[in-house]
């Protein structure tokens, strides 16, 4: 194992390289680039064009994981996918908010 002695051009504490953050989340790298060209996980591009990901791709790329292998979706329903479940999680936060402020914060249960 090699340890760099200077920190990459563009390479920040919270940022991850591509090839580690493929490493970290157990994919190949052309599966995360096909995820970042179809919008699915954020990247940057540093000067040099390579991509860097914030650490909480992580788990977006566990949960796109998880929606290949439990649901079988293909790359292009992926981003749908997932922007729908978003959307289903902010009613749901939502109607637990404005049904708190209805009952005074009991539980009907």
């Amino acid at each position: 194992m090699t340890y760099p002695l200077a920190r990459a051009p563009g390479a920040s504490p919270g940022r991850l390289s591509l090839t580690v953050f493929c490493h970290t989340g157990g994919v190949h790298p052309e599966m995360v680039q096909r995820l970042v060209a179809l919008g699915v996980l954020d990247a940057e591009r540093d000067a040099a064009g390579d991509l860097w990901f914030e650490r909480d791709q992580l788990p977006a790329l566990a949960r796109v994981r998880r929606l290949r292998a439990g649901l079988g979706i293909n790359y292009a329903a992926l981003g749908l996918v997932i922007d729908l479940l978003d959307r289903v999680a902010a009613l749901e936060r939502e109607l637990r908010v404005t049904t708190s402020r209805r009952t005074g914060g009991r539980s009907w249960t």
